[in-house]
Order: structure tokens, then sequence, then C-alpha cells
């Protein structure tokens, strides 16, 4: 319109231009005409607004109240408009305008949260770089109950992914949650070139974790900063900033955790229960053993369309990227920790943590000032360097270490005796439980189950002699006389007690 107008500001526009603007906009001729004379009249080349029903603000968090509910929106602004508010739109006027004025993703979130407005939202995607330029780690709890020692538990899995190669570099599985010795011992293996860790691997440039104690502790931090290694913490929550490892949890669960026994995620009957409750557990060795399988094959034998066609370690060993490495003797020491104190053998060994731990190469060092590092929860082996010159003395271990049938005895006497306190407590907390009577009209609640007069008397005198038991101080009043026959000690001359 603003082109025409301007055509006939100069006396240019012909029927021709009209006609083929109309062309154009697939509308008839007459219809420009008519848009021409009100732009002409109005001064105005676009469309006059029309009045609508929108969503100000305070109808946003009238749908949060509510939980995205449109309904009973609209049946809080009719009963407003019946208490004589202003009037409330139509039911479809609401919904046109809650649809026009809020996104998919705002209207996910009001009803379900964050977690659901994400699904909507659109993500950059990180240009493509080098082996080892960045690497990604996670720690994830494996849908599937294997059995570890007689008990069923879900392992723990911990693993750094290269970026550029989807490779996984290093693996770590613990039977129970994880910890600083997951990390250490993931990391360890995620360096090291060497048997029996080979490709991929050698030193990032930077990793990426998000925002966890195990990951953010010292010793992972002084671990990664040894070797010059850069730390980015992300933001908690956003696992969309670790696009490689997460893909990677992805694929696990559905490529191979699905298909184990007892998982755990599997779809379940009416009744909410698994279609075999009492599937026989993978033992836990053998489900190691199989994870381990699952990352070769991955890494050696996964062909992936964003690396053309190629598989992981194919991709990470056609990067001419120059590696770097790390010494093993380096390697293995980076990932113990150093209290700083220095401490001497004795001819008991060397004492830590009020344990004592001993070594075949210890003879003849009685007096050496050493001191200790030691792998995170592994307190059963400790390595003992030279406090002087920090040269590797060797290994020390348990003196007393408690046998495998010992510690097994040690764990049944502690379930039995959890067993029986809780007992006591489910025992304790029964009588304090306090029942109700169903109500169907509005009134006080009508507590429920009888006690007879003596019960409550028996009750309140048990509850009577704890308390004086508790306040009691005997010392205030003197001992009686002993009783007849008693032997008492004898007096000394002069009239003393001796």
């Amino acid at each position: 319109m603003r082109r025409l107008l301007a055509l006939q500001a100069t006396g240019l526009r012909t029927t021709a231009h009209v006609e083929l603007a109309a062309a154009s906009l697939g509308v008839d001729i007459r219809t420009v005409w008519r848009w021409l004379q009100q732009a002409e009249t109005t001064g105005r080349a676009t469309a006059e607004p029309r009045d609508r029903f929108v969503v100000d603000l305070a109808l946003r968090r009238r749908l949060a109240y509510w939980r995205g509910n449109v309904s009973a929106v609209h049946r809080e602004l009719v009963a407003a408009a019946a208490a004589g508010g202003p009037a409330a739109p139509s039911m479809t006027m609401l919904q046109r305008a809650v649809a026009r004025d809020l996104s998919p993703g705002e209207r996910a979130g009001l009803r379900k949260g964050e977690h659901a407005a994400r699904a909507f939202d659109v993500f950059l995607q990180r240009p493509a770089t080098y082996r080892n330029a960045a690497w990604e780690t996670d720690h994830v709890e494996v849908p599937v109950e294997v059995d570890v020692e007689g008990r069923l538990l879900k392992p723990w899995v911990t693993w750094f992914v290269d970026c550029a190669t989807n490779g996984v570099c290093g693996t770590a599985v613990t039977a129970g949650p994880p910890s600083r010795e997951s990390i250490l011992a993931a990391l360890r293996a995620a360096i090291s070139l060497k048997e029996p860790y080979g490709a991929p691997g050698g030193l990032p440039e930077r990793v990426r974790m998000d925002r966890g104690k195990d990951f953010l502790s010292k010793t992972v931090a002084a671990a990664l900063g040894v070797f010059a290694v850069g730390v980015e913490d992300l933001p908690g929550y956003t696992p969309h900033l670790k696009g490689s490892v997460e893909t990677l949890n992805n694929a696990a669960k559905t490529m191979f955790f699905s298909e184990l026994p007892r998982y755990t995620q599997a779809p379940r009957l009416a009744n909410r229960r698994t279609a075999d409750p009492d599937a026989p557990a993978l033992m836990y060795e053998a489900f190691v053993t199989a994870l381990l399988d699952w990352v070769r094959w991955w890494n050696t034998e996964h062909r992936m369309d964003v690396l053309g066609g190629r598989t992981p370690l194919q991709a990470w060993l056609a990067d001419p990227t120059p590696l770097s490495t790390v010494p093993p003797e380096d390697l293995r020491l980076f990932t113990l920790e150093d209290d700083g104190k220095v401490r001497k053998i004795t001819t008991k060994g060397v004492q830590w943590r009020s344990r004592h731990y001993v070594g075949p190469w210890m003879t003849g060092l009685v007096g050496t000032q050493v001191r200790l590092r030691w792998m995170p929860h592994h307190d059963h082996e400790v390595e003992v360097f030279d406090a002087r010159t920090g040269t590797p003395l060797g290994s020390a271990t348990l003196a007393d270490q408690a046998s495998r049938e010992q510690i097994q005895q040690l764990r049944r006497t502690r379930g039995a005796r959890k067993a029986k306190l809780e007992a006591d407590l489910r025992a304790v907390e029964k009588p304090r439980r306090q029942r109700y009577a169903a109500q169907t009209a509005p009134g006080p609640a009508e507590p429920v189950g009888a006690v007879t007069a003596a019960e409550a008397a028996a009750e309140l005198a048990d509850a009577d002699d704890l308390e004086l038991a508790r306040v009691a101080r005997p010392g205030l009043l003197p001992l009686g006389p002993p009783a007849p026959g008693w032997v008492l000690p004898r007096t000394a001359r002069g009239g003393g007690d001796r």
C-alpha cells in the first residue's frame, strides 16, 4: 500500500500497478482499490487494529495458580462478573487468547513446570572441534537391579565422553552411589592409552561437568589441575549444555539397559507390577562385564551418521590432532590423596587413622619419616613415600584386616540389630497412632479407639515412673545404716579412718 500511495503522490500510479499488486497478493483488484481508499482516508497503510481480548499479567498469574487449566480460570472470571466485576469473555474467546498470546512452551510450563517447557525450546549446537578438545562426564544410576552379595542394588556408572567423536574414554562402575573414587578411577582409565584401557584417551583441554559435590570436590579439581586441565562448571539441571554425555546416557538406556533382566523402567501391567517381578537378577560381576563389552561395541562397532558412517574409534584415530599423554607413574599418583602430614615407620608399621599399615619392604627402615597417599574410600591399602625426597617406597596394607567371612558376619549382625531397633520403634509408635471417624458433614475431628480407665491409668503411671527416674538425684538423701551382718572396715587407731 505504501508503494502504491507513493506512486499516486507522484502521478505515476496506473491501473496496471494495482492489478500487479492484486495478483501478487492473491486478492481481487477491487480489494486493493478498497485498501487504497481506506489508506488515503485514514493516512495509515496497515490494517486497522481490532479490539480483542488479550492475556495480561494478572490473567497469566491466574493461569499459573490453576496449573494452566483454562476452564478453571474461566469459571473464576464468570464468578467475578456475577459478583459485579468486569464482563467475562466466553470460553472460546479465552481459549483463543491463551493459544494466541502464550507459546506452547509457556502453556506446558504452566501445566507441568520448567522441565515440560524445555521440550519446546530450541538449543544451539556447539561447532565441531577436534579430539580431546573437550570431554563431558556424568554419573548415571543404572535402572537395573543386580545381585550384589545377595542384595538387589542399582549400580552407578561414571564415564567420560570425547565431544568431537562421541567416544567413551573411561568408564567406572560402582555397586552403590558414586563417590570421588568413582570419578578418579574413570578419569585414570580415560587418560591412559595403555592396556587394558587403550584408545580413545589422552589429556583433554577441558572437562565439562554439572554441579555436584563429587565432581566439584577438591580431590577432582586437584587431580585435573596437576595437568592444567580446565574444568567448566555448568549450572545445575541443564542437561542440554552437556549433550554428548546425555546422548550416551539415553543410548545406554534404550540400547543396553532395557534388554537386561529386572529393568526397573519396563512397561507395567494394570496392577503397576512388572510382567516378571520374580525374574532372576544378574550377578554384579556379570553386569560389569556386559557393560564394558557394550562400551567396547559403542567405540569400535557402532557407526554413527554424525561421524559420516564411522565408529567413534575410527573418527578418533583419523583425527590428526597431536595427543598429550601422561607417564604411567604420574598417572598412578595423581588420583591419590595426601593429607600433608609426616609420619614415622615404627616397629608396628605406619599409623594412619588409628590403624597400622605394614609392608615387607619396611624391614630395616624403622624411624624413617614418610608421607602417605591413598585412593579415596580404599582404606585397606596406602602408598608410602619418603618425606624428604618424595621417592615412592612401596605399598602398605592394613596389618590386622578382617577376613571376608568376618566382614560378612559383621554385616549380618548389624542387619539383625537394625531390624530389632526398627521393630522396637514401630512398637513404640503404634500406640501413638490416632484414628478418626469418617465424616459426611462439617465438624471437628472425632477420635476413635476405646481405652479403658485402667489401661489409661497404668500407662500414665508408667510414664510418671520414667519421668521420676529421669530427674531423680540420689545424692540428696543420706544413706541409711548398714544391714545387720555386714562386715565393716576396721577403724584406725586414733579414731580416723584408714
